[in-house]
């Protein structure tokens, strides 16, 4: 298969530390989609046929062959070699030749737009949110937010009111989704530090929620989306098998 324009339906978006973000462009398009589905494995074609709607069926298909481009680029092999397994905790993990990959990544999607995450070593996750009105956003509040983040919630008015809860939603979802263990964690005992609630970027954290795990947190939220990254803070991280660089085109599957 040639590469050409329409292939290319990821950039990079923000490198932040050692960890390197992809943006997926999830619109709806024939031809991309066509494109990307070549690119799954008999399983995944088994799973993108079991959606019921376009939407997540579209965006399933575009985000994985998205992933699977730039894993085959980061650890020069063919699409044939790499496969995915699951963790313990239903995280998945990828393997070439039927060895693990020491890469640690990330999927997240809402709506239009996609994130991957990429980091050489250490636990990370990425969570994207379009802001989009919630029924029961008043319900969410409690169950995700501490009683520091809830009033300052409370004291925030109208569209900036919005903005900070998926802000703050946001991050949680990546510490979590970088923890690894889902519903295992309790959103709301999950503090996120004082000067990011004041308006600072970046930051690092300890939680009594993930004992012993010091974390990078960046919130990467911009106009079209609310968005964060979590990392696990390694003392040392091995070289990546890969060079890092996200492809604009990808091999052939």
């Amino acid at each position: 298969m040639d590469a050409s324009p329409v292939e290319d339906w990821w950039r990079p978006f923000k490198l932040v530390g050692a960890a390197t973000v992809i943006h997926v462009d999830l619109k709806p398009d024939a031809a991309r989609e066509a494109v990307a589905l070549a690119w799954l494995d008999e399983p995944e074609r088994s799973r993108w046929r079991r959606f019921q709607f376009a939407g997540p069926r579209r965006r399933f298909g575009l985000c994985r062959a998205a992933l699977r481009a730039m894993l085959c680029r980061r650890h020069e092999c063919g699409n044939g070699q790499l496969a995915f397994e699951t963790a313990r905790h239903g995280k998945p993990f990828a393997t070439v030749d039927g060895m693990p990959v020491p890469d640690s990544f990330n999927v997240s999607h809402s709506g239009r737009h996609g994130l991957i995450a990429f980091a050489p070593a250490g636990r990370l996750g990425v969570d994207i949110e379009e802001r989009v009105a919630h029924r029961n956003l008043d319900l969410l509040v409690e169950t995700v937010l501490g009683e520091q983040e809830q009033a300052l919630l409370a004291r925030t008015r109208g569209d900036a009111r919005t903005r900070l809860f998926f802000k703050l939603w946001t991050m949680k979802e990546a510490l979590i989704k970088a923890h690894g263990k889902g519903m295992a964690l309790d959103p709301s005992r999950l503090q996120i530090p004082s000067a990011m609630l004041g308006g600072t970027t970046r930051s690092t954290l300890q939680s009594p929620a993930i004992p012993g795990v010091r974390w990078r947190l960046d919130d990467l939220s911009n106009e079209q989306f609310a968005a964060a990254v979590a990392h696990e803070v390694c003392e040392a991280s091995g070289p990546s098998r890969g060079n890092g660089k996200a492809p604009r085109t990808p091999a052939n599957p």
